[in-house]
């Protein structure tokens, strides 16, 4: 009822505890705060928490660190960059898409890491609909996306000494006159053609290009998190997040940090057999293979075509980021990878 007193909350918290333990305890409230500003960020409503949104919330984030900046491009940059791929997936919607870029300068010896994040920030599935139950879910599609702006956020409140470059690619997907339709055949940043089987999976369309753009922005080591493929789900369940890497020392160094934080990865392998599922018959690849195998595994081979020699790992959050079914998290959004990808961070700047 209206006139209820509101709900009580938490004004402080003393920790009783020897010194020794103060920093990280420290860095425990850091992450705990950041986790749950992603999930007020998958919280939101996909009218409130649009594109220019999220790129309203990095500019932000870049007002309240010394050494983080930030940079929203819109629907003509992104076009004018040729990044086929934002283009595609956006042109269905009025609502204007947002390539948002936050650097963090924090020094050290570490080469530089990239973070990148899927902003779908309501998913219709396009010219592919998605069945009706459960749709309005679908504004949690920008999971990714909060995970890393937040994570960038804290890993500069922490000052942690290594240099990074997060990439957002923001947009909604939605069916109109104007939309990609399944067979038309796109450009992505690096060059790479892509048939368009299969328009509700734009997730890795977007990703392409924001994977290539990290590395010619200097990123020397990449992670990228998304809620990728419903096959994850089948697989891991609520429990485990997906890793698809072809690198084994950042792989795992990715497992070290799920482990440290409980948010658990479970690599999935790379293999030349999976890669063939992604060729194309009229483009160099597509973006939804006709053999329904391997659906995490395939989006991964797909993405790897996008981060040339550069060590790189994929996070597939589907399973993990909305509904995990633990008491603390509830129903709703979980705001996994924020804590996964500071204490990376953390690890990798040692």
């Amino acid at each position: 009822m209206p006139s209820d007193p509101p709900p009580p909350r938490i004004d402080s918290l003393t920790l009783l505890a020897p010194e020794a333990v103060s920093a990280a305890a420290e860095r425990a409230r850091i992450c705990a705060e950041a986790q749950n500003r992603a999930r007020d960020l998958q919280s939101l409503p996909s009218n409130v928490a649009t594109p220019s949104f999220l790129g309203r919330r990095a500019r932000e984030l870049a007002s309240h660190h010394d050494g983080v900046t930030a940079d929203v491009l819109g629907r003509e940059e992104i076009a004018a960059k040729g990044m086929g791929g934002l283009v595609a997936v956006s042109q269905g919607s009025a609502e204007e898409p947002k390539l948002i870029v936050l650097r963090y300068e924090g020094g050290g010896s570490a080469p530089k890491l990239g973070l990148v994040g899927k902003g779908v920030t309501f998913d219709t599935g396009g010219i592919s609909l998605k069945p009706s139950a459960a749709m309005h879910e679908m504004k949690m599609d920008m999971s990714g996306a909060a995970a890393v702006l937040e994570a960038v956020g804290a890993i500069a409140e922490l000052g942690l000494p290594l240099n990074l470059v997060a990439v957002v690619p923001a947009t909604e997907n939605m069916p109109s006159g104007t939309a990609i339709k399944p067979g038309d055949v796109i450009t992505q940043y690096n060059g790479k053609t892509v048939e368009i089987n299969n328009t509700d999976a734009e997730g890795r369309l977007i990703l392409a290009d924001a994977l290539a753009y990290a590395a010619e922005l200097g990123a020397e080591r990449i992670v990228d998190l998304a809620t990728l493929t419903g096959a994850v789900l089948m697989a891991l369940g609520s429990t485990y997040a997906a890793l698809i890497s072809n690198d084994d020392e950042l792989a795992a160094a990715v497992e070290r940090a799920g482990e440290v934080t409980g948010e658990l990865v479970w690599r999935l392998p790379l293999h030349p057999e999976y890669k063939q599922l992604t060729k194309g018959t009229v483009a160099d690849l597509t973006n939804a293979a006709a053999k329904r195998k391997a659906g995490t595994i395939y989006a991964g081979s797909f993405l790897e075509e996008f981060v040339a020699e550069t060590p790189w790992a994929h996070i597939d959050i589907a399973g993990t980021a909305w509904d995990v079914g633990r008491p603390y998290t509830g129903s709703d959004a979980s705001g996994i990878g924020v804590r996964l990808l500071v204490e990376l961070a953390r690890g990798l700047s040692a």
